[in-house]
């Protein structure tokens, strides 16, 4: 006689066998983001309402550095295994220097 296995049939995924991606990236993600309206405001604080008009005029290259600063985030974050603060810190570090180096190259300084 043969050996018969029962067979599990369900239309759910297993909770077992899933491995869900840890939560580094969402952290890393939110940092960049904070990090880059940060940076977005030092420039206005620092050197009052030519600064605002400034960038006002030259608005789409400092848009794109948006999804840049939250993939900056989420690979720092996901680089440093989840260490909360030292992605913070990196990340800040990063964001505030691309800001300051596209406003420099677009100011001519």
């Amino acid at each position: 006689m043969k050996r018969a296995l029962p067979f599990k049939f369900s239309l759910a995924p297993d909770r077992a066998l899933r491995r869900d991606e840890p939560p580094y990236a969402l952290w890393g993600g939110i940092a960049g983001f904070i990090f880059y309206w940060l940076a977005f405001a030092v420039p206005i604080l620092q050197f009052g309402a030519n600064a605002l008009f400034f960038l006002l005029y030259t608005w789409p290259f400092f848009l794109a550095l948006l999804p840049v600063c939250v993939l900056v985030g989420v690979v720092f974050s996901v680089l440093l295994g989840g260490k909360l603060w030292l992605t913070v810190l990196v990340t800040g570090l990063s964001v505030f220097c691309l800001f300051w180096l596209v406003f420099t190259f677009l100011s001519g300084w």
